[in-house]
């Protein structure tokens, strides 16, 4: 049985610390720390955060709102509903928050989104937290931070019965790709490195995010919530996959295992 992350290994901690104390291209250094769903990224990049003094972001609250994603959806692909996938996140916005925080002075403060899972909506800016300052670092978390698009004859079969069901043309999967190779190819141009929590398998994410669930809800989950949230999974799995066998940007890797536990040393991936 995996367990909740409540203190980051200290070979990650070590690591993130030796990025963020790195050089930045534009102001503080940007990292970005990738992960899948319940790998524990959010726990080290917070404790990190506070311990050094930097800004913690997270690519989990700069989603479209949620009559943003409706929108999408007519446009482009019903599937685009459901956030998470590259094409649902506020680029734009994110976009702007990075350069606040990267011209930062000691007396700025900067208002950092919020987004409501179980809502499914951006909170009112009313109650987003302020980061106070200039950060020594910006630290951003996200589960597909820095994936790499796939070739087109990759896209051609489809990983799982939601693709097989609900994008047999591929409109979607290959509307997502583009958007990993282009916006998001960009915004991850920014970045001065990477950090990515390579699980052991696809297999243990349902698992490690019925966890998260049960902490969001504040109980355990009925048969029928673990079916729904097999069928969300299904959005993130063929990028998660595509990402597990290599498919990032190069970084530091760290191989982890079902208990969320480093295995290996960190290691230069190219």
């Amino acid at each position: 049985m995996v367990g909740v992350v409540t203190q980051p290994a200290p070979a990650l901690i070590d690591a993130l610390e030796a990025l963020a104390s790195g050089p930045g291209k534009n102001g503080p250094p940007l990292i970005g720390v990738s992960g899948t769903q319940g790998s524990g990224k959010t726990t080290l990049v917070s404790y990190v955060a506070r311990k050094i003094g930097a800004a913690h972001l997270s690519l989990d609250d700069v989603y479209l709102t949620i009559h943003q994603r409706a929108r999408l959806a007519t446009e482009v692909h019903p599937l685009f509903a459901t956030r998470g996938p590259p094409g649902t996140h506020d680029l734009a916005t994110l976009a702007l928050l990075l350069d606040r925080l990267a011209g930062a002075g000691a007396g700025d403060t900067t208002s950092l989104p919020v987004f409501d899972k179980l809502a499914d909506d951006r909170r009112p800016a009313a109650d987003w937290p302020v980061f106070p300052g200039r950060p020594t670092a910006i630290l951003f978390e996200g589960w597909c931070l820095g994936a790499t698009p796939q070739d087109a004859e990759r896209l051609e079969k489809p990983v799982n019965t939601l693709e097989r069901d609900e994008d047999p043309d591929g409109v979607w999967r290959t509307a997502i790709n583009r958007f990993l190779a282009g916006p998001y190819a960009t915004m991850f141009g920014r970045f001065d490195s990477f950090l990515h929590l390579r699980a052991p398998a696809f297999e243990v994410v349902q698992a490690w995010r019925e966890e998260q669930q049960v902490g969001l809800l504040g109980r355990q989950l009925f048969e029928e919530e673990k079916v729904g949230l097999a069928r969300f999974i299904q959005h993130y799995e063929r990028l998660t996959r595509h990402m597990l066998a290599g498919g990032v940007l190069p970084g530091l890797v760290v191989q982890l295992d079902a208990e969320r536990r480093p295995v290996s040393a960190p290691a230069e991936s190219r």
